[in-house]
């Protein structure tokens, strides 16, 4: 048998969000038989604000807010993708499912996951994974592959499956971190190349300043030497006049940098 579930079970958020439902009919029915939101408040034991909120709402669905709110972020989110993926598969077994994403670091209960595939079961519309914000796929592009777990793999492929311009984004992304990490500063002409053929403006931009400068660029990407030291002092002599502006007398601008060592 599955386990018991527990407080946080989402079936608290389905029953707040039919009493909304009803609420909303309710009042919006009122409205129409020509009662002014003053007795409709009176009839129904509601505030004003309260009474105005729901009829300003054109659906109910557009007063789930906070922690019932159903896009909210949950637990299971990070797993919806293997779920889906499962699920066109053809395994619609939740327990299965549960027993399998726990392995990968799933922490939340059995009724989510339940609750999940029922609502795929039973919705009209294709029910799917909320797509990961931004800087999440950000995140995930300018790490290495290697470092990124299962799901997130698995969650970056679903979104760049679903774009083609964000797909050859990562790539070249990824192939300019491996030129700068492995030294390969010969490659550079042919990723620019590469850059060209592909409909990205953002990345054009960045190609020409490069271009400009093409020789300095493969020689950074392939020396040794960097100006990484010099750098680090000069942001350390910026760190220490921010911290000294106004006081830094000889006495402590000696102690400071001088004694520091």
């Amino acid at each position: 048998m599955p386990p018991e579930e527990k407080a946080d079970s989402p079936w608290r958020s389905d029953r707040f969000a039919n009493r909304i439902r009803a609420r909303h009919a309710t009042v919006h029915a009122l409205l129409e038989a020509g009662y002014s939101r003053r007795s409709i408040g009176r009839q129904l034991h509601m505030t004003h604000r309260t009474v105005k909120s729901l009829a300003d709402a054109a659906k109910p669905e557009d007063l789930f807010h906070g922690q019932w709110q159903h896009n909210r972020t949950s637990v299971l989110d990070e797993y919806k993708p293997y779920l889906d993926e499962r699920w066109d598969e053809g395994c619609t077994n939740a327990w299965k499912l549960w027993e399998e994403i726990v392995p990968l670091g799933y922490r939340g209960s059995y009724g989510r996951v339940s609750a999940y595939l029922r609502e795929k079961r039973t919705s009209p519309r294709p029910v799917t994974a909320q797509p990961p914000a931004p800087r999440m796929v950000t995140k995930w592009i300018l790490s290495r592959p290697e470092t990124l777990t299962e799901i997130e793999k698995l969650r970056l492929k679903a979104v760049l499956a679903s774009c083609p311009e964000l797909e050859a984004l990562a790539g070249h992304v990824r192939s300019f971190a491996q030129m700068l990490t492995e030294r390969q500063g010969e490659r550079l002409p042919q990723w620019l190349d590469a850059v060209r053929q592909d409909d990205l403006p953002s990345l054009h931009t960045l190609a020409a300043g490069i271009d400009r400068d093409r020789d300095a660029v493969i020689a950074g990407l392939t020396l040794p030497w960097n100006s990484g030291v010099v750098e680090g002092h000069v942001n350390r002599i910026k760190m220490l006049k921010r911290q000294m502006f106004g006081r830094a007398g000889f006495a402590l601008l000696r102690k400071r940098v001088l004694l520091a060592h």
